[in-house]
């Protein structure tokens, strides 16, 4: 399991998500205020990164270094979404 962090913030702010794992690289894929965002992760040779429209809605941006501790950040700033019940 990878993106743990990621998946961490989406729990807090109570977003669905589904996450999938393929050659050792993570994907979550979720909604957000009825738009569609991804976080696609990828290995360059030694290089990590994800490829995301998490800090775009409208495209998509690569990110490498620490990018699970930036999205989280960033995830973190959203609104809660409401739990119906």
């Amino acid at each position: 399991m990878r993106l743990l962090k990621i998946q961490e913030a989406l729990k807090q702010k109570n977003i669905i998500f589904t996450y999938t794992e393929e050659d050792g690289c993570g994907s979550l894929d979720f909604q957000f205020r009825g738009l569609r965002y991804h976080i696609w992760e990828f290995q360059d040779g030694a290089d990590w990164g994800v490829d995301t429209n998490v800090k775009c809605a409208g495209r998509s941006v690569d990110i490498l270094g620490d990018y699970e501790t930036e999205i989280h950040d960033l995830i973190l700033t959203w609104p809660d979404m409401a739990i119906p019940g």
